[in-house]
């Protein structure tokens, strides 16, 4: 099979993987943890109360979810230039003692 072929089999599969369980799922309510969680804690003590308070709230969700890829943002940002950096240093390591 060509390289192309392949490519494209993988993200035809890749666009189903991320396509299907939304259109399966269509109509559903997508929560997240924290909510669910809350709410088992409520259920199972209703006397509970937090040890603390958010220092700051996002005035809305959409700045809450803009902070949130930002902070992957970065993250994966490093994590990724630590990768190439280590991998172009060994590839220089490499070279230099051929």
């Amino acid at each position: 099979m060509k390289l192309f072929t392949k490519n494209m089999v993988i993200l035809l599969f890749v666009v189903l993987l991320a396509v299907l369980p939304l259109y399966i799922a269509r109509g559903s309510e997508f929560g997240g943890a924290d909510g669910l969680a809350s709410d088992a804690i409520m259920e199972l003590n209703a006397d509970y109360t937090p040890w603390f308070e958010s220092i700051w709230e996002p005035p809305s969700g959409e700045i809450e979810s803009l902070l949130f890829a930002l902070q992957a943002a970065i993250g994966s940002g490093f994590v990724f230039y630590y990768l190439g950096y280590s991998k172009g240093k060994q590839m220089a390591n490499k070279r230099d003692q051929a």
